[in-house]
C-alpha cells in the first residue's frame, strides 16, 4: 500500500511529465475531513485535460491505485479524481480563475514537494 505523500508525489510528477501548468499542492487535512490534499493543475484544452486524467487514472492504476470516481471528464473543462486522501482538479485556464479553489482554500498550506506534510 502506498502512503499518501508518495500518492501526491506521483500524481504531480505525472501532471509535471504531460505539460499541466500551475501545479498547486495544499494540504487541507487541517481544515476538513474531505482528504489531506487538493491537487490543482491546469490543461490548456479540452482533449488537454482528459489526457492528464487519463495519464493519472493509468500511472497509479499500475501502482494498485484505483480512483473512486471521476467527475467532468466528458467535458473536458474542470475534471475532479477523488483518491479519497487526494483529490486531484484539473481545470482549463478560465474554469480554474473563476471558480479559483485557492482563494476558496486560501487558508490551506501549499506544499512544496521537498516539504510534504
Amino acid at each position: 500500500m502506498i502512503d499518501v505523500k508518495d500518492k501526491v508525489f506521483k500524481i504531480y510528477k505525472v501532471l509535471e511529465d504531460n505539460k499541466a501548468s500551475d501545479i498547486k499542492i495544499l494540504y487541507i487535512g487541517d481544515l476538513t475531513v474531505v482528504a489531506d490534499y487538493f491537487i490543482i493543475a491546469t490543461g490548456n484544452s479540452d482533449t488537454h485535460v482528459k489526457a492528464l486524467t487519463e495519464e493519472i487514472e493509468k500511472k497509479l492504476m499500475e501502482e494498485g491505485i484505483l480512483v473512486d470516481h471521476i467527475e467532468g471528464y466528458n467535458w473536458g473543462k474542470w475534471v475532479l479524481m477523488d483518491y479519497g486522501d487526494v483529490i486531484v482538479h484539473i481545470f482549463q485556464q478560465i474554469e480554474r480563475e473563476f471558480y479559483d479553489l485557492e482563494r476558496l482554500w486560501a487558508d490551506a498550506k501549499e506544499i512544496v514537494l521537498d516539504n510534504l506534510v
